[in-house]
């Protein structure tokens, strides 16, 4: 009788869904609302089609959800006779890259709009090219297919709308991720996950990009998750269980994003030093779940050589393809992608001249460069964030020498996290240098570092954790609030840009 009672606690007592639900913090919800509502308002904010590649992604999934085909590179690249015209009627080339361009805006413009897609609607009949986005993993565009087909007696624009609310969802599920991922990797002061978090949710360029139909929005979400998992790992070991959900947010990254690329390399490597600790404290036995985890990761790649093989298709021609476009001697290569993010070193070749990339590109781009890179902030805004950045550094740098005794005990940790950082930037500067000098910089956007913004998100912590027991909870203040005023600002520069 004790035996089936303790036995019926035991089972109550299990991670059920709900439990798990219940044990994140009313803060976390919280800072998963605003990244949603803020995200949203971006989505209203920016005009159709005026975010970068998002012509290119809505014809991905309009081809899948009406064809059950994804687009293919040999078919024409033009868009639908609907979205063409929905572009023509939007001024979408002369609003595009002119900042002095704005948008229509009066009832009589809008209504001409409307009744002009109701009369060329029309059904992809074709499976036809989505422009950069052909080449993408579906999963992203197997989602957004849901919005799209529960509005189909709507007009494009309203199918559109709906797709550019569920990218906002995922923006909450990468600003819920971002906090758990604080509450693992900085245990000791619970306010500083608020901050850290909210320092995500109402950073501009994330909510833009979250507001938008583009598969970065899943990916931020996915990499946040990762990190999480991860973190977890490396504080509590990786069960069964935990082996599992990591192994599945890898896979799931595969199938969002080919720039997932640039993250996995990391996170393998997490798995095989979380391995190496499991051998060491359980020999064979720790090393099960690692394996479980990185089986479940692989196994994207693993389907699509084996289908490319059934097909009768080069399964790495993708790979091969950008190997040859390779042009340079490796040190131009390695010198290319340092320039890229760092200054020039002395004594060699300067690929960006006149040009401070760290600042220019990274920086300046992180405080907001918004549509498609076209609308910026007066030159003041991004010279006062300088010296608040260099405040934050300060305050940083203060809790790092104070914490240096821990983060030798997390060297291990700390490895991973920067592979994957390192792993990212070199694939963005890889692909740079393919296009290079025809184009310039031609990957230089804070979009795709975005992935990364969990790792922001511990500075942001550690910034305001470093001005002490005393004045840290003044600093957490400050920094939320500069935090709204800088998305706020950047929301109303892009209703000046678009209608003013």
């Amino acid at each position: 009788m004790y035996r089936r009672k303790r036995t019926t606690v035991a089972r109550s007592r299990a991670a059920t869904p709900w439990r798990v639900i219940r044990r994140v913090p009313a803060a976390a919800w919280v800072c998963t609302l605003v990244a949603v509502l803020n995200a949203a308002s971006w989505s209203f904010i920016v005009p159709p089609f005026q975010v970068t590649d998002e012509p290119d992604h809505f014809a991905y999934v309009k081809q899948l959800a009406e064809t059950g085909n994804g687009p293919q590179l040999s078919a024409p690249n033009t868009y639908g006779p609907e979205e063409f015209y929905a572009l023509k009627a939007l001024r979408y080339t002369s609003i595009r890259l002119r900042a002095g361009a704005a948008a229509i805006f009066s009832e009589a413009e809008q209504h001409d709009l409307e009744v002009g897609l109701q009369t060329h609607r029309s059904p992809a009949s074709t499976t036809g090219n989505a422009g950069t986005a052909t080449d993408e993993p579906p999963l992203y565009y197997a989602l957004e297919s849901i919005p799209y087909t529960l509005d189909l007696s709507g007009n494009l624009l309203e199918r559109l709308q709906l797709m550019r609310l569920l990218s906002a969802l995922l923006g909450g599920l990468t600003a819920l991720f971002t906090f758990l991922f604080l509450r693992e990797a900085l245990p000791g002061v619970r306010w500083a996950w608020t901050v850290g978090t909210l320092g995500v949710a109402l950073s501009p360029m994330f909510a833009m990009m979250s507001g938008a139909v583009n598969p970065d929005a899943m990916l931020f979400a996915v990499s946040a998750a990762i990190f999480y998992c991860l973190s977890r790992a490396f504080r509590c070991g990786l069960t069964k269980g935990s082996a599992i959900a990591t192994g599945a947010s890898i896979a799931i990254g595969f199938a969002t994003k080919l720039s997932f690329l640039g993250l996995a390399p990391g996170a393998f490597l997490a798995l095989a030093i979380l391995a190496t600790r499991g051998w060491r404290t359980a020999g064979r036995q720790g090393l099960r779940a690692p394996a479980i985890a990185a089986l479940i990761a692989a196994s994207p790649a693993v389907a699509y050589v084996a289908a490319k093989v059934l097909t009768s298709r080069h399964p790495f021609a993708l790979a091969t393809s950008a190997i040859h476009d390779l042009h340079g001697s490796l040190l131009n290569r390695a010198n290319y992608i340092w320039q890229l993010y760092l200054p020039r070193l002395p004594g060699t070749r300067n690929d960006f001249p006149g040009l401070s990339s760290t600042r220019q590109i990274w920086f300046d781009g992180y405080v907001g460069k918004f549509g498609w890179l076209d609308t910026a902030f007066p030159g003041w805004v991004y010279t006062t964030a300088l010296v608040v950045a260099v405040a934050i550094a300060g305050l940083l740098l203060h809790e790092l020498v104070a914490s240096r005794a821990s983060l030798r005990a997390r060297a291990g940790e700390l490895a991973a996290y920067a592979a994957i950082s390192l792993g990212m930037m070199a694939l963005i500067g890889l692909s740079s240098y393919l296009v290079y000098p025809q184009k310039f910089a031609e990957y230089g956007q804070v979009r795709y570092l975005l992935p990364l913004l969990p790792l922001l998100a511990v500075i942001f912590a550690l910034a305001a954790r470093g001005a002490g027991r005393r004045w840290g909870p003044t600093a957490a203040t400050l920094i939320v609030i500069l935090f709204f005023a800088h998305d706020l600002f950047g929301q109303l520069q892009t209703i000046a840009r678009f209608y003013g």
